[in-house]
């Protein structure tokens, strides 16, 4: 019976008899099973293990070594034929074998030839069990023979002729390697025209001039001995029929010239092979080289067919330039005819090559081992094709089995030897032998009968581990002749297994296909047979699956940008797992831009090339998982390329590009550019631009421009770079389609009229001889058109016009081939002159003390001159009414636009006298001025007194001095002075309000009270109403009597009864501030109110109903600042604030603007002094201090 373990399984069904491994006769056998510790007492024949190659050339200058390798039980025992009779080794000194080998050594390096050992040897290895044998070895030593010495004459022929450099190198073994080169071990360049053929002449389908040389060199490399072999230089000289004078082809005959053919252009003829038709053949297996070299000029191009059928394509390839057609692994379908088909522009040639594939014998089925049992049946089956058909013969132990010793339980049946009832002396060692006219085939089988009980060779108390829900494989390998039957066992005291959720395979595994937890035990395979019995324990355990929890996801970056994968892992805890990352399923580039953390895969300063799909795969001793990410990188994309212009006509052309590689954001427009190199060379313009999808856009041009143009590719990251320039396009010329723009009359003197224009651009002209036909006429006059042409230039001056006169005007381009459609006309006008008269009835309308109307009637149109601009006001003041300031001021300005007769005149002084007068203005200038004409403003209310002073103060008195206003604005009528007491709290006393007359400039305060601060409020009084105030604070001396006595007086802070109340007294306002905090929080209402009505001016501040006086005074420091204006320097005097009105703020320009009306553009404001109580607010938030005060 044959041991095979086979890939069939059963399955056992519950309920049925114990789990048997039953292994039925096989198809093929294989060797037993090499096991150290069955080979020990396991008898089998031998086997050819190593053997040298059939045909073995051998390096001459080297010891020979025949390889013969064998195993058995016993151990073979080897020897050797030598060209079909026995090789006595014993006998020749310089062979030896190798010890427990049948490998010989013939040592040629000391003495001998390797000659002398040249033919066919056979190794035989035996054993008590047969003897196997190996192939006939071919021993060759390899030749590398120097080419026979011959003298090459030169070789002259003429231009355009064809030419075989002939190399026939000397016959080697083995064949040497062909190659041209010059004197410099340079490769000779080969191309369509020169090539070499696979014989290793050099073949030249015509000659040229540059291919004269004197050093043709034909190489051959042996490389088997590493020797090249070289041919002596051939020298070849083309010269050209016109080098050739008579005299010198008289003298030359026919046989000098390498051909007589004429240097004219021909049609093609082959060089090699020759004919219309020719035969190869060639052997299965190897590579079908086909061949055809064609000469003409010019030089012919190849191509292959296949009659009656196609190339195969991906076993064909062409080499020397189309020359040779290669098929690999040819078989017996690739023979056929095929044709070479040689063209140039004369003619074509055509050549058939009829293939034969023939086939040495290869195998269908070798055959293989067999180990039987006493009593058992098999077979050994040898089958084999080629072509011609192969011959099979079999041999017995190395014997030809007709004449080997008979075996009654063997029967030859062709290919196929029978045995029947086999006994141990059936053992053999069988060789099976097919051959045909192209080689042969050798195969060694053995039959081997054993009687042996089961051993089973799995290791004991193996431990297998697998994951949860997988197929778990307990292995049961064994052994035994007759062949054993094997069950199994779960657990120590287990039934024989049973149930159908296990799987026997016949070589004694047990399959369960899906592991579970209860999985888990020991098992136990039992084998036996009518020779014995053998059992083995094995050991399963299951774990749990690795998971990736937490996968790596799609990322897109842009190049430069950094990019992060996680990869979460769950795993079995009795397992330790490895995380791998992969780039495209290999490792991740040596890079420090990498970087892999626990979880994490991080790649900073991402490349185009770091796109592709990163892995992580997580490794355990049992499984593993893995789970991918594609990253993309982005980019904007690379600039296309391969710029071309086709269609070109004289006002368009078609662009078509390239594009260049979107770096993985799809391209979504292209933008063109162009280049006038004759105009703006390097200035690129804005073409237009076309859909992403696009590769071609047609292109309006204009005439006479030198365009060059390149692309720019955009997708959602931005712009490429430009393309290379596209080659230049030079329209041709043609009359200007268009004339100057910006077209303008306008007179810079009295008698001209300056015409002036915006010229056309280079890219405009159009052509050559760009000018300008400038023409005018009078546009009330029946004149006809005065024209000239000018330069290119933009302006032009007509002299000696009347004074703004209107003209129309026009100006058109012209070029060297015609002019620019007929242009359009414009108005202007010649030179301006001043204005002749002054505006008439001009009248003042005052409106308030700091604004006047003024009116005025419109001059007559001609006596403008000119474009009326407007009119402008001059005015001044003249002096102060109070006549106590007589100075005259700057006049002032103010431009009304356009033809108004009225406008407002602000920010006037009051109780002053102006005179004012009127000019009409044109774009020349000013007209005469109308008569002056004279108004005086009412009086207004007066600034703030320049300065306020406190100086002697005494026990009971304050002497304040003071300046009068910088601005009376009137003529002051009284002072008014008042004035309140601050007490230590900082409540403020009673007002007391004086008045003071206006001659005065310092008044005397008595009956205050000592040691008191005093706020005072001082402003001066006109008709109109008051003025300005201005404040300050000063206190009054302390009274130096009354504190000495306070010194006598006993030091109460020193008494303990005062001590303990001002304990209390503290204690007090520590729970008041407490509660006051609480009701704060609460929403609670404190009297901040009073403290800001405390500050307000006392003019407006409401009385106390209790007292009449005023509320509380708060600072939180005694000589805390006041707000703006509230304090004196430290020279104690207060300089007033100004608030002039500024002119510039009104009017055009600097001498400022009004609308239509006259009224002023903006709001016109003066800064007044604050009130009182403004100046004593406190700018901090209310402390609990202030809030207690409001308790007390």
């Amino acid at each position: 019976m044959q041991l095979e373990i086979m890939p069939r399984k059963k399955r056992l069904p519950a309920g049925r008899a114990p789990l048997l491994l039953l292994l039925c006769q096989l198809v093929r056998a294989l060797d037993v099973p090499l096991d150290s510790k069955l080979l020990e007492d396991l008898v089998q024949p031998p086997t050819i293990t190593q053997q040298s190659p059939k045909d073995y050339i051998i390096d001459p200058r080297e010891n020979i070594v025949i390889q013969c390798e064998a195993k058995g039980k016993p151990p073979p025992s080897f020897s050797w034929t030598r060209n079909g009779t026995h090789f006595d080794i014993e006998k020749d000194p310089l062979v030896t074998m190798k010890p427990g080998s049948g490998t010989l050594t013939i040592n040629i390096m000391s003495e001998g030839k390797a000659e002398t050992y040249e033919g066919v040897y056979q190794c035989t290895a035996r054993n008590e069990r047969g003897a196997a044998i190996s192939n006939n070895i071919v021993v060759r030593p390899s030749r590398s023979p120097l080419w026979t010495k011959e003298k090459l004459e030169p070789i002259t022929l003429r231009n355009g002729q064809s030419l075989i450099l002939p190399c026939r190198p000397p016959l080697g073994l083995p064949p040497p390697i062909i190659f041209w080169m010059d004197n410099s071990f340079q490769r000779l360049p080969q191309s369509e025209r020169v090539s070499q053929g696979l014989n290793g002449d050099l073949y030249f389908s015509n000659v040229l001039p540059e291919d004269t040389r004197e050093d043709y060199i034909c190489y051959a490399r042996f490389n088997h001995t590493q020797t090249i072999q070289q041919k002596q230089p051939i020298s070849v000289k083309v010269i050209s029929v016109d080098e050739l004078n008579d005299t010198i082809a008289a003298n030359l005959n026919d046989s000098e010239f390498y051909s007589a053919k004429s240097n004219r252009e021909r049609p093609p003829t082959f060089l090699t092979p020759e004919g219309n038709a020719s035969h190869k053949e060639e052997l299965r297996g190897n590579v079908l080289s086909l061949e055809c070299i064609a000469e003409g000029l010019p030089t012919p191009i190849i191509y292959w067919i296949k009659e009656d059928g196609t190339l195969p394509i991906n076993r064909t390839f062409y080499k020397n330039f189309k020359k040779t057609l290669q098929i690999i692994q040819v078989s017996e379908a690739d023979s056929g005819n095929y044709q070479c088909i040689a063209k140039n522009p004369l003619g074509a040639i055509y050549h058939t090559i009829s293939v034969t594939v023939k086939a040495a014998p290869y195998w269908i089925m070798a055959p293989q081992n067999l180990v039987l049992s006493p009593g058992e049946d098999g077979r050994l089956i040898c089958r084999a094709n080629g072509n011609p058909k192969p011959r099979i013969s079999w041999l017995s132990n190395g014997v030809p089995i007709e004449i080997a010793p008979d075996d009654p339980s063997r029967n030859i049946d062709g290919d196929t030897i029978i045995f029947s009832n086999v006994q141990e002396r059936s053992s053999a060692v069988y060789q099976c032998n097919a051959s045909n006219e192209y080689g042969y085939l050798l195969a060694n089988a053995f039959v081997n009968v054993l009687a042996e009980p089961p051993r089973i060779l799995t290791s004991a108390n193996t431990l297998y581990q697998v994951i949860t829900d997988r197929p778990a494989l307990l292995d049961c390998a064994f052994f035994g002749s007759p062949l054993p039957t094997v069950e199994w066992f779960k657990g120590a005291k287990g039934s024989a297994l049973r149930e159908d959720i296990y799987v026997l395979h016949e070589n004694g595994t047990l399959e369960i296909p899906v592991a579970q937890k209860d999985s888990t035990g020991t098992y136990t395979c039992v084998a036996r047979n009518k020779l014995g019995m053998a059992k083995n324990e094995v050991h399963l355990e299951i774990k749990d699956a690795t998971r990736i929890i937490k996968q790596p996801e799609y990322a897109v970056v842009q190049r430069g940008g950094t990019v992060s994968f996680e990869c979460k892992v769950k795993h079995d805890h009795t397992l330790i797992p490895t995380i791998t990352w992969l780039k495209d399923s290999g490792e991740l580039p040596n890079d420090g831009r990498f970087t892999v953390d626990k979880d994490h895969l991080v790649v900073a300063d991402v490349w185009d090339n770091d796109g592709g799909t990163y892995t992580c795969v997580a490794n355990t001793t049992l499984d593993n998982v893995s789970a991918s990410a594609v990253l993309s990188v982005v980019d904007v994309p690379n600039p296309p390329f391969d710029l071309e212009l086709t269609d070109q006509l004289d006002k368009s052309v078609q662009l078509s590009w390239t594009p260049g590689n979107d770096n993985n954001s799809p391209i979504t427009k292209f933008i063109i550019e162009y280049e006038d190199a004759m105009h703006e060379a390097g200035l690129w313009h804005h073409q237009t631009e076309v859909s992403g999808m696009q590769t071609t856009a047609q292109l309006k041009l204009s005439p006479y421009v030198n365009y060059s143009f390149r692309v720019m590719a955009v997708n959602s990251l931005g712009r490429s770079l430009p393309s290379e320039a596209s080659e230049q396009y030079l329209t041709k010329a043609a009359e200007p389609d268009t004339n100057p723009t910006a077209v303008e009359g306008l007179g810079s003197e009295p008698d001209n009229l300056v015409i002036t224009w915006k010229p056309l651009n280079g890219f405009e002209s159009n052509g050559p001889g760009l000018q300008y036909k400038v023409s005018w006429r009078q546009k009330d006059g029946d004149d006809e058109w005065t024209s000239v042409v000018v330069a290119n230039v933009s302006k032009y001056i007509v002299s000696g016009t009347p004074t703004f006169v209107p003209y129309l005007i026009k100006v058109q381009a012209l070029n060297d081939v015609g002019f620019a459609p007929e242009p359009a006309v414009v108005m202007g006008h010649s030179g301006e002159d001043l204005p002749m008269v002054a505006p008439g009835n001009v009248r003042v309308n005052v409106v308030n003390s700091t604004l006047a109307e003024v009116h005025w009637d419109p001059v007559p149109l001609k006596s403008i001159r000119g474009h009326l601009q407007g009119y402008r006001i001059y005015y001044w003041k003249a002096q102060s009414s109070s006549k106590r300031n007589r100075r005259h001021l700057e006049k002032k300005i103010l431009t009304f636009q356009g033809s108004k007769t009225h406008g407002m005149l602000p920010g006037l002084e009051p109780f002053s006298h102006y005179t004012l007068n009127v000019r009409v203005v044109n774009g020349k200038g000013e007209g005469p001025a109308s008569p002056d004409r004279v108004f005086t403003t009412p009086e207004g209310v007066p600034s703030a007194p320049s300065s306020l002073k406190i100086v002697n103060p005494t026990l009971d008195s304050l002497t304040l001095e003071w300046d009068p206003p910088s601005r009376p604005n009137g003529i002051l009528t009284e002072y008014t002075l008042k004035y309140q007491p601050i007490n230590s709290t900082h409540e403020l006393g009673p007002l007391v309000d004086l008045k003071i007359p206006a001659n005065k400039t310092r008044w005397t305060l008595k009956n205050l009270n000592f040691s008191t601060r005093y706020k005072f409020y001082f402003y001066a009084q006109t008709a109109a109403g008051s003025g300005s105030q201005i404040t300050e604070e000063a206190v009054t001396n302390v009274d130096e009597g009354k504190m000495a006595m306070a010194s006598r007086q006993v030091d109460i802070a020193t008494q303990g009864w005062f001590i303990g109340l001002m304990c209390a007294v503290a204690l007090l306002i520590l729970i008041l501030l407490i509660v006051c905090f609480i009701r704060r929080n609460k929403g609670g209402k404190y009297p901040v109110k009073e403290k800001e009505d405390a500050h307000a001016d006392p003019e407006i501040q409401p009385m106390k109903e209790d007292d009449g006086t005023f509320g509380e005074y708060s600072d939180a420091e005694d000589h805390k600042p006041l707000k703006k204006g509230s304090r004196t320097p430290s020279d104690r005097t207060v300089k007033k604030e100004d608030s002039d009105d500024s002119l510039v703020d009104y009017g055009e320009g600097v001498n400022g603007q009004f609308n239509e009306d006259g009224s002023f553009i903006g709001q016109y404001s003066g800064k007044k002094e604050k009130e009182p109580a403004e100046g004593n607010e406190s700018s901090e938030a209310p402390s609990p201090v202030n809030a207690m005060n409001s308790f007390v």
